[in-house]
């Protein structure tokens, strides 16, 4: 591992590439906030998917992808003389202390001496972001709109737990989850089907459904269970299952749209045989 003083040294490098690119390179010149923004995003999701992959040289290479965008952003609010990368990172230093009063001693009547695990520390952070001056006035303030479905649902009830509004018991959270499972279903008896295109679906449908998925992801939540971590592992699962199912089908010369749902079955537990031997 690197020094303090080799960071520094690497970051003021970063810093000084930065500025090369900006004066001299035609395409780094051009950008702009709002152009810079969706490759931010697909940075952003590039970092999650290799952390999701616990792929330590990825997650490397991909934080370098997403701190570029950071000193970016910073370059061009310095040339505009709004804000600059010490302006950034002081700001988040000053949040930071002042978040973590437990730490740095900075509100003792705060505290009150409660703090002993992390969960302790999450109650506190809402307290006192909701007393930090240009920060949060509601307690689901400083949700961003933009969030994923999923995130956002895990964040909305992680934020209300914080201040009491949660389950006494978290196991009585899957007699809700019940409930929500059998309104959808009498929804779902309401609809007739179409001959052509199936089932049909109304408003009160989807909003059932949606009630299911919040009070599941609620469920992982008083579980310690990420669920948009959980649903990944899930995904790149079926992937590596379907994946073998297609390349031991082309073995076979077959083709799976005329292969029937119970040989298409037989492959897929060969794949989940082998994932158990592995």
């Amino acid at each position: 591992m690197h020094t303090r003083e080799e960071q520094l040294a690497a970051f003021g490098r970063l810093l000084d590439i930065m500025d090369d690119l900006r004066e001299k390179c035609p395409w780094d010149r051009k950008q702009t906030f709002d152009s810079l923004r969706q490759n931010t995003i697909e940075e952003t999701f590039e970092l999650a998917t290799a952390i999701s992959r616990h792929d330590m040289t990825e997650i490397s290479k991909e934080l370098g992808d997403v701190l570029l965008h950071v000193v970016f952003y910073a370059k061009m609010g310095s040339e505009t003389n709004d804000f600059d990368i010490a302006d950034v990172c002081n700001r988040l230093c000053d949040k930071l202390i002042f978040r973590h009063p437990h730490v740095y001693k900075t509100n003792d009547q705060i505290v009150n001496g409660q703090i002993v695990n992390d969960t302790d520390v999450s109650h506190l952070w809402e307290q006192v972001k909701l007393k930090e001056k240009g920060g949060n006035k509601t307690v689901l303030g400083g949700i961003p709109d933009g969030l994923p479905s999923l995130v956002k649902a895990y964040r909305i009830q992680d934020k209300v737990a914080n201040v009491g509004f949660d389950w006494e018991n978290r196991e009585d959270v899957w007699d809700k989850v019940k409930e929500e499972i059998a309104e959808f279903e009498e929804e779902m008896r309401k609809c007739p089907n179409d001959p052509i295109n199936g089932q049909m679906v109304n408003d009160q449908m989807v909003n059932e459904f949606g009630d299911l998925l919040f009070a599941l992801i609620n469920a992982a939540r008083l579980y310690k269970i990420r669920p948009d971590n959980a649903l990944e592992q899930t995904n790149l699962k079926f992937m590596r299952r379907f994946n073998y199912l297609e390349a031991r089908a082309k073995e076979q010369g077959r083709d799976l749209k005329d292969m029937t749902i119970d040989e298409m079955e037989a492959l897929w537990q060969e794949a989940k045989a082998l994932e158990g031997a592995a």
